[in-house]
């Protein structure tokens, strides 16, 4: 039987003190390569497709067709840009986006 863990802040910070070790794109490609799976990166990478959309004022639908994600995760997307912690909107300002 399967059983979720519980969200464990220690082992979040030390990751996250892990991510800011790395220092250009192609660390960030081998560090995240041997971390996630295909299927957990390409997840990541189309949320940021849909973010970067979703920015720009594109319809849901529309998003959800480009990226290839359904119109729930899009909302879910939106949802956490417009309401979430900031991260997104702080890494979109930075790159000028």
């Amino acid at each position: 039987m399967h059983h979720t863990h519980p969200y464990n802040q220690k082992k979040a910070e030390e990751l996250w003190q892990a991510v800011l070790q790395l220092k250009t794109k192609e660390e960030c490609r081998r560090f995240f390569r041997d971390l996630c799976t295909i299927e957990e990166m390409t997840a990541m990478a189309d949320r940021w497709q849909a973010v970067k959309k979703v920015k720009q004022g594109a319809a849901y639908r529309e998003v959800a067709q480009e990226v290839g994600m359904s119109s729930t995760t899009v909302a879910r997307v939106a949802y956490w840009l417009k309401h979430g912690q900031g991260g997104y909107k702080l890494i979109l300002k930075r790159l000028g986006l």
